[in-house]
């Protein structure tokens, strides 16, 4: 006989106090924090424990007895189902606040350095259609409302086009309209809809791998330049030909038009070949008159107007005279290296992406840049004493890492090499802390500037001046 699972309990009218990571808010109770999900700091709930640990509990709210002064109404339709902006309900200037805090608390718990005064968020122009970059799913099952299965019956139409539901990776929201990507993303992406079901075609099923539509990538400049990519799970040339052609009619002006074919267990496109069906196989971005391609697989700061006031900001703490050599750690598509060599010697830019160097070296020909260096590998393995031998040593350091952060043995590296400035560029405070603690070793923290570059979601930029203390 298995054993009976013990029952969590339900607290009753909690008043939520604050707001902790991950958009979650937090609240203590009977002497421990719980994490609460769907609710914000003033609200008072009925609060259902979900999950308890030894140092804290996990909650939802059962029941609303008062809603949060700070509350406002969503603009999205989508809003409690979709994972793409959770904090719709919070007034934009809250979301800064909360942000801010985010970062300092990161810094100070985890980072344990001392800190200057850390500098207002920078907020964004655009709270909404700032994205220029959105990666939508094809299910065969998506996500139906209460009010669907009541009333559809067995003639539901099952098939959806849209981005996946928190904690379902199964499960699609079908989105008819976006907040977030500018035109023409959504008349494209329903566009695709509309056609594939009048054709009959199937929809990707995540968990048997079947179906034919997996996913559609859509890139926009701000420029105005457009790249759609419609990822196949097999090719069926006819099937994949109707629907790109019904996209170049119906997109004439389009700038990119690519398939991919992706038979494998999971979504990433990083080792699939792109094939370009219309157009070109890339776009442009463009800042301070400089020309940056963005190809299928390149990695570009999602938020445009933004990422230039992020790259200013990276200028500004680098503090070129000329005469630097700047190691640009993460290059991607090469854009920090190349809105920075008129003002340094040389720049030296590390990424692991194949073809993001190759759009990193071409953004310098096109640039008409010289001064720039591009190498490709693995940053752990390729950041070492024969690399600075072979390339030389760095007078200066930007490092723009993913999530995960650096790797303990880049950051290593760079305590050994010993730059006299590294301008750490972090979207996850909490490893940019973690980094910035082992850092300390040799190097004080001069200057934090946190930047806003996603509104209506808890994630936040950050940018850290780090200098040599000996």
């Amino acid at each position: 006989m298995g054993r009976r699972r013990k029952r969590l309990p339900v607290f009753e009218k909690v008043t939520i106090e604050d707001v902790a990571a991950e958009g979650k808010s937090i609240v203590r109770v009977e002497g421990q924090v719980v994490f609460v999900t769907k609710a914000l700091p003033g609200d008072v709930v009925d609060l259902k424990i979900t999950r308890k640990k030894k140092s804290y509990m996990e909650g939802i709210p059962l029941r609303f007895h008062a809603y949060s002064n700070m509350r406002v109404e969503p603009f999205c339709k989508h809003f409690d189902v979709c994972g793409g902006c959770k904090w719709q309900d919070l007034p934009y200037s809250e979301q800064l606040k909360y942000k801010q805090k985010q970062v300092a608390d990161n810094l100070e718990r985890i980072g344990k350095v001392a800190l200057p005064e850390i500098s207002d968020i920078l907020p964004s122009p655009n709270t909404r259609y700032y994205r220029n970059k959105m990666e939508f799913s094809f299910s065969d099952s998506r996500w139906l409302t209460r009010e669907e299965i009541e009333g559809g019956g067995a003639e539901l139409e099952k098939r959806g086009l849209g981005l996946h539901v928190p904690g379902r990776w199964d499960k699609v929201v079908d989105i008819g309209h976006c907040h977030l990507q500018p035109d023409p993303s959504n008349d494209l992406r329903n566009t695709i809809r509309e056609f594939a079901l009048k054709q009959e075609y199937s929809f990707f099923n995540p968990r048997t791998h079947q179906g034919f539509l997996r996913n559609l990538i859509i890139r926009t400049s701000s420029n105005g330049e457009v790249m759609a990519i419609v990822v196949f799970s097999d090719r069926q040339d006819g099937a994949i030909e109707a629907l790109m052609d019904h996209l170049q009619q119906r997109f004439p002006g389009i700038t990119s038009l690519i398939y991919m074919i992706n038979q494998k267990a999971n979504d990433s496109i990083y080792d699939l070949t792109p094939v370009v069906y219309a157009g070109r196989g890339f776009i442009y971005e463009e800042m301070e008159g400089l020309r940056f391609k963005v190809g299928p697989k390149s990695f570009y700061q999602t938020n445009s107007h933004q990422a230039y006031r992020l790259y200013q900001l990276v200028r500004e703490y680098a503090g070129l005279g000329g005469d630097e050599h700047v190691y640009d750690l993460y290059t991607g598509t090469g854009t920090i290296a190349n809105f920075l060599a008129r003002h340094a010697d040389r720049i030296t830019g590390i990424e692991s992406v194949p073809e993001a160097i190759e759009d990193a070296r071409e953004n310098a020909r096109v640039n008409e840049i010289d001064n720039t260096h591009f190498v490709s590998g693995d940053m752990k393995d390729l950041l070492n004493d024969e690399f600075m031998q072979q390339h030389g040593r760095p007078d200066v350091v930007v490092t723009d890492p993913p999530r995960a952060g650096m790797h303990k043995d880049v950051v290593h590296q760079l305590l050994k090499t010993a730059p006299h400035t590294i301008v750490y560029v972090s979207c996850n405070p909490a490893t940019q802390a973690r980094d910035v603690n082992m850092l300390s070793a040799r190097y004080r923290v001069e200057k934090v500037q946190p930047v806003d570059m996603f509104p209506h979601t808890y994630h936040v930029e950050n940018v850290v001046l780090l200098k040599k203390t000996e």
